[in-house]
C-alpha cells in the first residue's frame, strides 16, 4: 500500500503530493519525535523523581497504597521512577503506538512488569473498573504534558477529564502547580519580527523610502507566539520595561476576561513568516541588492523579478530600469504586493503578473524581451537551503523571454558546508543508552531504524543562530551553480575531503548557499562569521541552515580518537532538485 505526503519540490517551487511506503508517516514521527532530547535533560529527570518520590512518600505517610497514573509516559521512566520511589502500582498511558511498544519492553526489561501497566490509549478513552483499564482511580496524578506555552499540548483537557474519572478527589500530582510568566519588553529586533520598517533606496541623485500600507502598520499580526531560543538574544537587543507578571495559574478557579487572539488583516503575515519579516528589514541586505542593482540596470532595462513577495520590482524601479515585471504565483503575494505597490504609488509603472514562469507569453511581458532577470531568490515553500534553487529553474523557463545579451542577479550561487560540534543540539539525534539508571535502549534501536528507514540519510532545517556550535573546520565551497545558463542535464556531483582544524566532537555538517549577485557582492544565507578562536560561529537570523548528523558522532560510548578529516560526496540531481549527501569522518 502507498500513502501521499506533501514534500516542496525544488524545481516547481511548490508542494506536491508523493507517493510514499505506507510506512512512511509512521517512521517519520519517531525519527523526528525528540524523545530522546527530553531523556537527556538531567535537571528535568532530577526535579521529576524529587517530586514524585516527595509525593508517593506523602500518600505512604497516610497509610495508603500509592497508585499512580502516568499521562503520556513515553518510555515508561516516571512510572519507573515512581516503582522505585515506592508506588505500589502505575498505570502508565500512552497514545503514540510505537512508543507504548517501546514502553512495555522498556517496562519489562528493568524489572516492572509486575508493577506498571501500559495502556496504549488516550487517557480520555481510560475506563475504571473491575473490567477497565485500571482497576480503581488513582491518588497520584504524574505527566509531563508541557510545551513552552504550557498548555498548548492540550494539557488542561487532559487533566480535566482524569481529575473528573480517573484520580481521586483530593490527589497528589507532580508537577502540581504552574504558572505562565510574562515581561514587557522593548526591541526593534524582535519587532522587525512583524511588521516591515520604511527600506531606505539611495539613487544617484536622490533617496526615497519604500513605505508600506496603514493596514500593514495596524495589523495585530497572527495568534501563534513565536517560539525562540530567547538566551540566544542579546540582552543589548532589547530593554525590559515592566517587571515579570503572573498572566495565568492553574489553581486558579475565576478567570479573568479573555482577549481575542491577533488576526491577520493585512495578508503580509499570512505571506510572510517572522524570519521574512526581519529578512525584509535588514537594511544592510537590502544595500547589497542595491549596490548590486546599480551595476546592472540602465535606463532601458526591461527587468523581470521572480521571487515570492519580493521588493525587488521596487527597488529596480527607483533605479532606473524602464519597465519592471513580477511574477506572483499565488493570489495573496498578488493582492499583497498590489496594495504596496499602491501606496508608493508605483502601481501603474510595475506589472504583477500571476503566473507560473513556465506559463508566461509574450503578452504578459507586452511582447518585450527580458534584459535583466532578478531574483533574491526566495520562495515561500522552501525548507532546505538550495530548494530556493527554483530560481534556476524559473530562470530556464522563461528562457524564451530573455534577450541574448540578458543579465542575470544573483549570477551564481555557492553552496558551502563546514563540519560543526553542537552545545546541545546533537541531543535531538544521540542514543541515551540508560536515563538515571534505567536501561532505554529499546527506545534507542526504534528511533535509530526509523531514522534509517530514511531520514538518517537527509540534510534537515535548523535555525543555528539559536542553536551554538563550534566550527571544526573551515568553511567550504563545494558546489557551485550558474544562473546564466539553463538547468544542467546530467547530475552535478563533487566529493573531497576537509581537514578538521580543532578537537570535538563531530556531531555534523552545516550547509547554506551564498548568492554571488555581482562578481564583488554576495548574499550569505549561512555563516556570518567565526567570531574568535574557539569556533564560535555566528549564522544569518534570518534563514535555516542544513543540518547533516553524522551517526558514528552520535553514539554512546564515544572513540578515544577523534577524526582528523572528513570525507565528503554531494551529488545535485537536476531532475529532482534535491542533492544527496554522503559524509564519512576519518
Amino acid at each position: 500500500m502507498k500513502i501521499f505526503c506533501g514534500r516542496a519540490n525544488p524545481t516547481t517551487g511548490s508542494v506536491e503530493w508523493l507517493e510514499e511506503d505506507e510506512n512512511y508517516d509512521y517512521h517519520q514521527e519517531i525519527a523526528r519525535s525528540c524523545y530522546a532530547d527530553m531523556l537527556h535533560d538531567k535537571d528535568r529527570n532530577e526535579k521529576y523523581y524529587q517530586g514524585i518520590h516527595a509525593a508517593v512518600s506523602r500518600v505512604k505517610e497516610r497509610g495508603e497504597k500509592a497508585i499512580v497514573l502516568d499521562i503520556g509516559t513515553g518510555t515508561g521512566l516516571l512510572s519507573m521512577m515512581a516503582v522505585t520511589a515506592g508506588a505500589d502500582f502505575c498505570y502508565a498511558i500512552e497514545v503514540f503506538t510505537p512508543m507504548a511498544v517501546a514502553a512495555v519492553k522498556i517496562v519489562e526489561k528493568n524489572g516492572f512488569s509486575d508493577k506498571i501497566k501500559v495502556i496504549n490509549k488516550h487517557s480520555t478513552e481510560v475506563t475504571v473498573g473491575p473490567d477497565g483499564d485500571m482497576q480503581c482511580r488513582a491518588n497520584i496524578l504524574i505527566t509531563e504534558l508541557f510545551d513552552t506555552e504550557l498548555i498548548g499540548e492540550g494539557a488542561l483537557p487532559s487533566y480535566q477529564h482524569a481529575h473528573k474519572y480517573l484520580v481521586q478527589e483530593g490527589c497528589e500530582a507532580v508537577p502540581h502547580r504552574a504558572r505562565v510568566y510574562a515581561q514587557l519588553v522593548e526591541s526593534k529586533r524582535m519587532w522587525s519580527w512583524n511588521k516591515v520598517f520604511p527600506v531606505h533606496v539611495q539613487a544617484e541623485d536622490y533617496e526615497k523610502s519604500i513605505i508600506f500600507p496603514s493596514e500593514m502598520e495596524t495589523c495585530p499580526g497572527v495568534p501563534s507566539v513565536y517560539d525562540i531560543q530567547l538566551n540566544q538574544v542579546p540582552q543589548s537587543d532589547f530593554t525590559v520595561l515592566s517587571n515579570v507578571v503572573t498572566m495565568f495559574r492553574n489553581e486558579e478557579d475565576k478567570k479573568d476576561a479573555c482577549v481575542g487572539s491577533p488576526l491577520c488583516s493585512c495578508q503580509a503575515h499570512l505571506l510572510w513568516n517572522r524570519p521574512r519579516f526581519g529578512e525584509l528589514n535588514d537594511q544592510n541586505r537590502t544595500n547589497q541588492y542595491i549596490q548590486a542593482l546599480k551595476t546592472v540596470l540602465k535606463k532601458d532595462s526591461i527587468c523581470l523579478c521572480i521571487s515570492d513577495g519580493s521588493l525587488l520590482p521596487l527597488l529596480a524601479h527607483y533605479l532606473g530600469a524602464q519597465q519592471v515585471f513580477t511574477v506572483e504565483n499565488s493570489a495573496v503575494s498578488h493582492c499583497l504586493m498590489e496594495k504596496i505597490f499602491k501606496a508608493n504609488q508605483v502601481g501603474d509603472k510595475i506589472k504583477i503578473i500571476e503566473k507560473r514562469p513556465e506559463l508566461l507569453t509574450p503578452s504578459d511581458l507586452e511582447d518585450k524581451k527580458v534584459s535583466v532577470l532578478i531574483g533574491e531568490p526566495f520562495f515561500t515553500t522552501s525548507l532546505l537551503p538550495w530548494h530556493n534553487l527554483y530560481f534556476l529553474y524559473a530562470r530556464t523557463a522563461v528562457a524564451m523571454h530573455l534577450t541574448d545579451s540578458v543579465t542575470i542577479l544573483p549570477q551564481s550561487a555557492s553552496l558551502y558546508m563546514m563540519i560543526v560540534e553542537f552545545k546541545d543540539l546533537w541531543r535531538i539525534r544521540s542514543p541515551c543508552g540508560t536515563c538515571e539508571g534505567f536501561d532505554v535502549r529499546i527506545m534507542d534501536d526504534m528511533i535509530k531504524n526509523s531514522l534509517n528507514f530514511r531520514e538518517s540519510k537527509e540534510a534537515e532545517p535548523h535555525p543555528l543562530w539559536e542553536y551554538p556550535c563550534k566550527s571544526l573546520s573551515d568553511p567550504q565551497e563545494v558546489m557551485t551553480f550558474d544562473f546564466t545558463l539553463t538547468v544542467p542535464q546530467q547530475t552535478l556531483s563533487t566529493d573531497g575531503s576537509v581537514n578538521l582544524l580543532r578537537p570535538g566532537k563531530s556531531h555534523g555538517a552545516v550547509l547554506w548557499m551564498e548568492y554571488h549577485l555581482t562578481a564583488d557582492i554576495s548574499v550569505s544565507t549561512g555563516l556570518e562569521q567565526v567570531s574568535d578562536e574557539k569556533g564560535n560561529c555566528k549564522w544569518n537570523p534570518q534563514c535555516k541552515q542544513a543540518v547533516y548528523f553524522f551517526s558514528s558522532a552520535l553514539e554512546p560510548d564515544i572513540l578515544t580518537d577523534l577524526p582528523s578529516a572528513v570525507v565528503y560526496a554531494i551529488n545535485f540531481n537536476p531532475k529532482t532538485g534535491e542533492i544527496v549527501l554522503n559524509f564519512t569522518p576519518l
